[in-house]
């Protein structure tokens, strides 16, 4: 799995897609984005970085950065978020953090 973190509207997804010569629907096959929006329904973060532990690439906005949010389920949330995205790096055969469309490659390497 390729896991790709960053800033929101950082470029992520059209990196990936142009580094794997993906197409938009090529990737909703076999990718995930926005998987930090996952976690305020879901308590059992274990199990939910098992399932998208099973995409070929998974997208998250990073979440640990900015203003801390003052209401305490959105804290919550944000706390779970983190987790989730230490959860998918340990996973993930390839972490990418992508800022300003550049990418940083953070565990292993990207195949085409």
């Amino acid at each position: 799995m390729i896991f790709v973190t960053g800033p929101a509207y950082a470029g992520k997804q059209e990196y990936i897609c142009s580094e794997l010569g993906l197409s938009d629907e090529e990737f909703t096959r076999c990718g995930i984005r926005n998987v930090e929006r996952l976690v305020a329904d879901n308590e059992d973060i274990e199990a939910l970085a098992e399932k998208l532990g099973k995409y070929d690439i998974v997208i998250m906005n990073e979440t640990g950065c900015g203003i801390i949010p003052a209401d305490a389920e959105e804290r919550k949330n944000r706390e779970k978020a983190g987790r989730l995205s230490c959860l998918l790096a340990k996973r993930a055969d390839t972490v990418i953090r992508v800022v300003c469309s550049l990418p940083q490659i953070l565990k292993g390497e990207v195949n085409k």
